[in-house]
């Protein structure tokens, strides 16, 4: 068992084991079907809060060979699969956590030379016999690894966690950016060696024009998450039965997180939220507790034209029409406010209705936050308003 090489199963045992455990096993299913396929590249984002971290403990503790985590799993609704033990702890796992290493990589250009060279001095303590001794490429070393295979080696799963995050934290720095999206380039397009590639993040995968950089991967993502729709969030179903099992209101649980919907599943809720609205017994905004309101005072308070009219719509419970195919999936290149409010989307601040294709502040929760920036930012006939409103509501009821 190693930090990057197959990490083993210890993180995906706390969450099972945690007071709440919501069940998302059955996705593995759907990664079953992706293995060693064409579409064995999967990037998936979602804001925070919404479980990214989980499912790829999740998934290293279900593929790493490095351990037996049968038992682990033998309570959740993936063990009923009839495939359950084709893949189990099968293959070696590289887990990549892109956060962690961005913070001692000493700068955002020394980031993928700096995951190269960890990565690769753990592949050498365990395949070092296959590896040439000047090597210093990783796709190379893990070529050559897989080359020499024998029969019990079926070659590499990647789970990389916060694959996005030198975009939102080094916003501006474009040649840094280019240096990793090169490095990932060379890692996984035309590689044999690479069996599934299952990425997390809070922004698709940038844009340069209308290409992708990473054209190789199939995105689900807060605007299209198509067959992973259902494991976004809680479901209703879901959230349900956590209200019956901690005797909550779940017309209040409905009112202050629910408001996500997609295409199949109109009501996904924010699940840190749930988790711990029923743990504290009170509901109110969590959302502070990982984001701040300064987070969005940035967005909102950007001089493109209609972006403060749609916020106010928006306030005052109206669906918003929206563009959302000019959008770089970047945090720095916005023609408009279209590609504003679809970084929103993609935040978890906003919500998006494929159908009408409008959106929509989805929940109290987020609402809270949109006022509390709103009463910083000098939107005083807004404030005004909605202060009327609230009293006009009081009086009626």
């Amino acid at each position: 068992m190693g930090r990057y090489l197959n990490p083993g199963n210890e993180a995906f045992k706390i969450s099972v084991s945690s007071e709440i455990y919501v069940d998302k096993s059955n996705l593995i299913s759907f990664t079953n079907k992706r293995l060693e396929q064409e579409k064995r590249y999967i990037c998936v984002s979602r804001p925070r809060r919404f479980g990214k971290s989980m499912t790829a403990n999740m998934l290293c503790a279900y593929y790493d060979k490095s351990c037996n985590s049968k038992d682990l799993f033998h309570h959740l609704n993936i063990f009923q699969n009839e495939k359950f033990e084709q893949y189990l702890n099968q293959y070696d796992v590289i887990f990549l956590n892109i956060q962690h290493f961005l913070r001692k990589a000493g700068s955002p250009e020394n980031l993928a030379n700096y995951i190269e060279e960890k990565v690769l001095a753990e592949i050498r303590k365990v395949y070092g016999n296959l590896i040439d001794e000047t090597e210093t490429s990783l796709p190379d070393a893990l070529a050559s690894v897989f080359e020499q295979k024998d029969q019990s080696n079926r070659g590499f799963i990647f789970i990389i966690d916060e694959w996005d995050c030198i975009f939102r934290e080094n916003k501006d720095n474009k040649q840094a950016h280019k240096y990793y999206l090169d490095f990932l380039k060379d890692l996984f397009k035309d590689r044999t060696y690479v069996k599934l590639a299952y990425m997390t993040g809070i922004l698709p995968i940038k844009k340069y024009g209308t290409h992708s950089a990473l054209n190789i991967f199939d995105e689900f993502s807060m605007t299209s998450p198509k067959h992973l729709a259902q494991y976004v969030g809680f479901t209703e179903e879901e959230v349900k039965e956590l209200c019956t099992i901690y005797h909550m209101n779940f017309s209040e649980a409905q009112r202050w997180y629910d408001g996500y919907q997609f295409k199949n599943i109109k009501h996904i809720y924010n699940p840190k939220s749930i988790v711990d609205a029923m743990i504290d017994e009170e509901f109110k905004s969590y959302w502070n507790n990982t984001e701040t309101y300064e987070a969005l005072k940035v967005y909102i308070d950007m001089n493109f034209d209609g972006l403060k009219d749609a916020i106010i719509a928006m306030l005052g419970n109206i669906n918003c029409q929206i563009d959302i195919g000019t959008f770089q999936n970047d945090m720095t290149n916005f023609l408009g406010k279209d590609d504003v409010l679809t970084l929103l989307i993609h935040l978890g601040y906003l919500a998006y209705n494929e159908t009408t294709r409008t959106v929509f502040i989805p929940n109290e929760e987020v609402r809270e936050e949109f006022l509390r920036v709103i009463r910083t930012s000098g939107w005083n006939e807004v404030i005004r308003a909605i202060s009327h409103s609230e009293r006009l509501l009081a009086e009626i009821l």
